[in-house]
């Protein structure tokens, strides 16, 4: 499972980029639960980004499955 957060620069706002985070659990009710903390601790330390949307799933890399 995997934290998807769509995050653009506080500078700007125009350049955009997918942020993914990889999360131990499979369950996504685990993700949903736990997203909110993660995505502040990496605020925090990510002071020049902001997230604008975030979701739970795997990231679409373009490829077949």
């Amino acid at each position: 499972m995997e934290l998807i957060m769509s995050i653009c620069l506080l500078a700007s706002p125009d350049a955009c980029k997918v942020e993914t985070l990889s999360l131990s659990g499979e369950k996504p009710s685990q993700c949903i639960m736990e997203a909110p903390a993660i995505i502040a601790e990496w605020v925090e330390t990510h002071p020049k980004w902001k997230v604008v949307k975030w979701r739970c799933g795997v990231q679409d890399n373009g490829e077949d499955i």
